[in-house]
């Protein structure tokens, strides 16, 4: 590519490198039980079997109005792993095995129901919404009660933190109680999250506040509305017991709530449950739960294949290298990208100090605790690709030397992969179709232009959405579009407005209001800033669940306008009491 006087280019410093994370010719290669005392009790619910086969064939019709016949069950992982022997609930080192029989600890003063995804109870879960009104369904999303036939277990797994090699991380205060069959034949597993000790928990307490359980219910909802591949959550409860937390880490600790999400996804296994695996030399229990996620989860990959680890791997890059690229395409930083939060199935998991970038800024880090920037947003891309490596490593002891040479080929093309996604996304940003010579360059144009203007990263593109071309022509941006407002006081904006009316006009059998139509179903109108979280956080708090409730409304359907986000000023430039609002790493 040529370079354009005074702007940035693909593969030099500038905008295109902080959503891109890497140059596009240059590889970044990194050096890769029951009856416990204080524990939920059982609930009685029949698991037998014929019971079970009749009211599956009742829910195809109607969802479960109750839990009385709804079961889930461990034995799908139990039948096929170790499990930790030791049943005692202390923190400790664990080996050999895949989990530890945990129970949640419950709560021990009044839980109230803050928020339902009615969308992941009856799609997924089979249960209709009524039901989360029963003192069963808070009993058993709370913790408190387990349902007969599951044994709820614990996660052991490693990581690369911050970039370094963590040893023992796992479930700390999550556990995972049990897999739900759906009448589509889907497999969910459910997981609490806040949920008390476990084996697991280092120096914490188990438990997870509404502060950040607010966020997560949220933002996974949130995430899987705009398209991306995500964790999902059911429901979310808080209780009065007291959590104490250091929120920033500065020796301010304050009181807070304790709070459960109820989270599910096809499988919480991720690259650390394979690291510390091969880390400890424990190369059977990897081979078995290698052989294990590919056949339950990678359908394409035949299990007798003598290369199917190769395939396998191959498959996560290429899933991985297109998650990123959907984060950066809403704006969305993760915050914790250690490799014990990067997903094998490559859906988005472990929700904390996440955050989406409101003014445009290439080094924008949600998380307060990341003092050297690691994870900012313009390293999404490179930190991927360090945590694929370190997957690579640990597939390493079963590969042969033809096999480990066909993964580092795989593992080189990540960046071709990441760009062209990239690309593909942005383009259909800007609502352009096929391909033309410099659309890399109009799009780096334009990030340039919203830099150094520090225009609004999601209002931006949805302004472009709305806008008429004939307004952009007489380059007299209306109030309204107050994110593109900001940018047309740059001295470069009408360089910009020409280049990509030229563009447009290359577009095969299209109208203007067929691009605005498109361009809508792509970029939202609403995501979850950080403000908007914050203070539906305040409200619940005190007890007052509707702006947590409005917010899951609007977030359902980012790209629809909505009477009463707008209101809230959900569309609007973020409010100077939220300026300096800082996202904190402590849950």
């Amino acid at each position: 590519m040529t370079r354009r006087s005074g702007l940035p280019v693909w593969g030099l410093p500038g905008p295109p490198l902080f959503l891109l994370g890497m140059t596009w010719h240059v590889v970044v290669r990194g050096s890769l039980l029951p009856g416990l005392e204080g524990s939920a009790h059982l609930v009685h619910l029949s698991s037998n079997e014929s019971n079970r086969r009749l009211d599956y064939c009742e829910t195809e019709a109607k969802l479960a109005l109750s839990l009385d016949f709804w079961t889930l069950s461990s034995e799908n992982l139990i039948a096929v792993f170790p499990v930790d022997p030791v049943k005692e609930n202390y923190v400790r080192k664990v080996k050999n095995c895949i989990f530890s029989v945990a129970f949640p600890t419950p709560f021990k003063s009044r839980v109230r129901l803050v928020a339902v995804s009615k969308e992941v109870l009856e799609d997924i879960l089979d249960l209709d919404l009524r039901v989360s009104e029963t003192d069963d369904f808070i009993q058993l999303v709370s913790g408190k009660r387990i349902v007969s036939g599951s044994i709820p277990l614990a996660h052991r797994y490693g990581g690369h933190q911050f970039g370094i090699w963590a040893g023992q991380l796992g479930d700390g205060r999550a556990h995972l109680i049990g897999i739900y069959m759906n009448r589509q034949g889907e497999k969910w597993e459910l997981q609490l999250k806040g949920s008390g000790k476990t084996p697991y928990s280092r120096n914490g307490d188990g438990r997870a506040v509404l502060r950040s359980s607010v966020r997560e219910f949220l933002c996974s909802e949130a995430m899987h509305s705009l398209g991306i591949p995500t964790s999902r959550a059911a429901s979310l409860v808080v209780s009065d017991d007291e959590v104490w937390r250091d929120q920033f880490y500065n020796g301010n600790v304050v009181k807070e709530r304790g709070a459960v999400v109820l989270r599910v996804a096809k499988s919480w296994f991720r690259i650390g449950s394979l690291e510390i695996l091969a880390h400890y030399g424990e190369l059977d229990l990897l081979r078995t739960l290698l052989d294990f996620i590919i056949q339950e989860h990678f359908p394409s990959v035949k299990a007798t294949e003598s290369n199917r680890y190769v395939e396998f791997f191959s498959i996560v890059v290429s899933k991985t290298a297109q998650l990123i690229a959907l984060w950066m395409s809403v704006g969305f930083a993760h915050g914790v990208c250690n490799t014990d939060n990067f997903s094998l199935l490559s859906i988005t998991i472990d929700y904390g100090p996440f955050g989406f970038m409101e003014a445009y800024n290439p080094d924008f880090v949600p998380n307060t605790s990341d003092d050297e920037r690691r994870y900012k947003i313009g390293n999404q891309a490179n930190v991927g690709m360090f945590n694929l490596n370190k997957l690579l490593q640990a597939l390493n002891p079963l590969l042969d030397p033809r096999q480990k040479k066909l993964a580092a080929q795989i593992l080189e093309g990540y960046p071709v992969l990441y760009y062209t996604r990239f690309r593909d996304l942005f383009k259909a940003k800007l609502g352009l179709l096929g391909d033309r010579k410099g659309d890399e360059d109009l799009i780096a144009f334009l990030l340039h232009l919203m830099e150094k203007t520090e225009a609004d990263f999601t209002m931006t593109f949805r302004q472009l959405s709305e806008i008429t071309q004939s307004q952009l022509e007489e380059l007299n941006v209306p109030q309204q579009f107050w994110a593109l407002k900001m940018i047309s006081e740059h001295q470069l904006f009408p360089a910009w407005v020409s280049q990509y009316l030229l563009r447009l006009k290359s577009n095969m059998n299209d109208s203007d209001s067929e691009r605005r139509k498109r361009m809508t179903t792509v970029n939202p109108r609403y995501v979850l800033k950080n403000w908007m979280a914050e203070s539906a956080v305040r409200k619940a708090e005190r007890n007052d669940f509707s702006e947590v409730r409005l917010l899951q409304h609007v977030l359902q359907h980012p790209f629809q306008k909505h009477s009463a986000a707008e209101k809230a000023g959900y569309a609007s430039p973020t409010p100077s009491w939220a300026k300096d609002l800082r996202v904190s790493c402590s849950s």
